[in-house]
């Protein structure tokens, strides 16, 4: 992992018939343990995606393109950030193949990838994605 990591929240949506996929990310200080927890840092880019998402929302319906893995975080490389991830990005929006963009993200991040979910009264949660 680089000196310098950064940490991506991303949704893979379906938005008027096209794939979307919103990010946010942030730089990171210290890497993240790849079955650690996100954390503070984690949730706050969690919920500033959602906020993006859901005011993207006004242009129409939004659904999840994939599933309980729809909404992840990515601890990636610095240096991915040029090349690597808007490859990726631009590879799963022309193809949709959702099994190939995890496995991808899973390698590039050397398995810093959680997904995040919600249950009732709880704080947002992460498991790491299985590469």
């Amino acid at each position: 992992m680089a000196d310098a990591p950064y940490l991506i929240a991303l949704a893979l949506l379906q938005q008027n018939g096209e794939r979307a996929m919103p990010l946010q990310g942030k730089s990171l200080r210290q890497p993240l343990e790849a079955d650690g927890d996100p954390g503070e840092v984690g949730r706050q880019q969690a919920l500033e995606l959602l906020v993006r998402v859901w005011q993207r929302s006004d242009q129409g319906a939004l659904s999840r393109a994939a599933a309980d893995q729809s909404l992840l975080l990515v601890a990636v490389p610095i240096e991915a950030l040029q090349e690597d991830l808007p490859a990726l990005k631009a590879q799963w929006l022309n193809s949709g193949d959702t099994a190939t963009l995890l496995q991808k993200l899973h390698e590039l991040a050397a398995g810093r990838v959680w997904t995040v979910s919600q249950e009732a009264r709880q704080p947002l949660g992460f498991r790491p994605l299985r590469g």
